[in-house]
């Protein structure tokens, strides 16, 4: 993990007109919290935050509030290399993004060149229209993940990752995974250590790593409209310790195992063995984050898998990782 400690590294945030407040603000607020626990360690700053536009002066966001550009695009092209550029989103970004060609042709001659250049939610946009994302992972709102895949087929799009990081270039769904992505930063920069004291600080877990999902099953599970199909998730998710055969689900649901089914993937758009394979999954990474002690046979029959063996072949074939390694690096 790479440590930087020599001096204040600049990170130039991008605002345009209706830029999403929170997403400026939020990793404003990380890096202002991180040198602020630096000072009390008796170092010295950690990050110079710069706000930039096409032009200096305000620039208003999507809410009520707007942000003083104090740098202009041509200033942070001039001043070289070495900088993190972070762009935020927008929640209108097809039409910002056809009023802003020159910030787009700017991303394309910059990009190549800074330390990192991080764009949040929809503010992949741009990044994908200068051509800097052709051939790499990256991830973006729920919302328009599927219009970037379709607009930008060289892109690898990954609709469900909170942030994706393909070598320099930085990205990241909506709005507060902004947040999860600057605590990575800053991790990356001084240590876990340090980006858990600002976790902290934002009363946050720093905990939420890039590939997990945007959604939560249980979150899932509240959309659903269907009663039936409901009143069968909301059995599952409070039963997890539990085998859960077809049959019974569809008991739960008071339907026929195969109107079940019908059903369930209609509303779900995934089958009742995902959603309950999701469910157990989803409580195995808890109850590894949170309960760093508990022995993996144990955390295998909270999530209902059986044994260790089923439990590391769920995490291999799902996560790519064993629980050992996936408790090493987001364990409490």
């Amino acid at each position: 993990m790479e440590h930087r400690h020599a001096g204040a590294h600049r990170v130039d945030l991008v605002v345009y007109p209706g830029f999403k407040a929170l997403e400026a603000i939020g990793p404003m607020s990380v890096f202002d919290y991180a040198n602020v626990h630096l000072r009390q360690k008796g170092l010295p700053d950690g990050y110079a935050v710069r706000v930039v536009a096409a032009q200096a002066g305000p620039v208003p966001s999507d809410t009520l509030m707007g942000l003083q550009a104090t740098h202009t695009l041509a200033q942070v092209e001039a001043d070289g290399t070495g900088c993190t550029v972070l762009l935020v989103g927008s929640r209108h970004i097809e039409q910002v993004l056809a009023a802003s060609p020159e910030l787009v042709d700017w991303v394309a001659r910059v990009a190549p060149q800074v330390g990192r250049m991080i764009a949040l939610c929809s503010g992949s946009f741009f990044l994908a229209a200068a051509g800097v994302l052709n051939g790499r992972r990256a991830a973006t709102h729920w919302s328009v993940a599927g219009l970037l895949a379709q607009r930008y087929p060289h892109i690898a799009v990954d609709a469900d990752a909170i942030y994706v990081r393909d070598g320099s270039y930085w990205t990241s769904a909506g709005v507060t995974a902004g947040i999860d992505l600057a605590l990575a930063v800053v991790e990356q920069d001084f240590g876990h250590a340090l980006a858990l004291d600002v976790a902290r600080d934002l009363v946050m877990y720093l905990k939420r790593p890039g590939g997990q999902s945007q959604f939560s099953v249980s979150l899932a599970a509240q959309a659903t409209q269907h009663g039936g199909v409901q009143a069968a998730q909301q059995w599952v998710l409070a039963h997890l310790d539990q085998p859960m055969p077809l049959a019974l689900l569809a008991d739960k649901a008071a339907m026929s195992e195969r109107n079940f089914r019908r059903v369930f993937q209609q509303e779900t758009g995934c089958s009742p063995s995902s959603f309950v394979e999701n469910a157990r999954l989803e409580r195995a990474k808890q109850l590894l984050e949170n309960l760093g002690a508990l022995p993996l046979k144990t955390v295998a029959a909270k999530a209902g898998l059986g044994s260790e063996q089923a439990l590391r072949h769920l995490f291999v074939r799902r996560l790519g990782i064993t629980p050992v390694v996936y408790r090493e690096r987001f364990g409490g």
